[in-house]
């Protein structure tokens, strides 16, 4: 078990995929930061007029961390670039990404290196679908509201 491990991301729209995500991070850390990604970062994301405010994806984050576990062991900052806090923070142990994220975590790792610090242990989690195999994610999502 880590003491700390990171994961970042928009979560916008809560998802059986970002579910996971936290779910195996607590899993695997006694304590977690999330990246929450700001409205800054997000100006570029397809269909970003339907994207939920920062405020509004923070309160369904805590909501539903809150369903099955304490708070306390989970701190939720803003994500102003890609690679958040990891790259700054030597005390880092791991990373928590979905397959499609993996290639962010070896450039973390990668930057880490170049400070000195130690790489981080990157946990991969499988990519969900729903019931008709297809992918599950807040584009398609933030698609379908317009």
């Amino acid at each position: 078990m880590f003491n700390l491990v990171g994961l970042g991301g928009t979560f916008d729209h809560l998802h059986e995929g970002h579910k996971l995500l936290i779910k195996t991070a607590l899993e695997v850390s006694h304590h977690i930061v999330i990246g929450l990604a700001t409205e800054q970062l997000l100006k570029n994301k397809k269909y970003a007029s339907k994207l939920e405010d920062y405020s509004m994806r923070k309160k369904t984050l805590e909501n539903y961390i809150n369903t099955f576990a304490d708070l306390d062991r989970v701190n939720i900052v803003e994500l102003n670039e890609p690679y958040g806090p990891p790259i700054r923070e030597e005390k880092y142990e791991g990373i928590v990404v979905s397959q499609e994220t993996y290639a962010t975590a070896i450039k973390i790792n990668e930057l880490r290196e170049e400070k000195g610090f130690v790489p981080l242990i990157i946990v991969v989690i499988p990519i969900v679908k729903d019931k008709n195999n297809k992918k599950i994610n807040s584009t398609e999502i933030r698609k379908q509201k317009t």
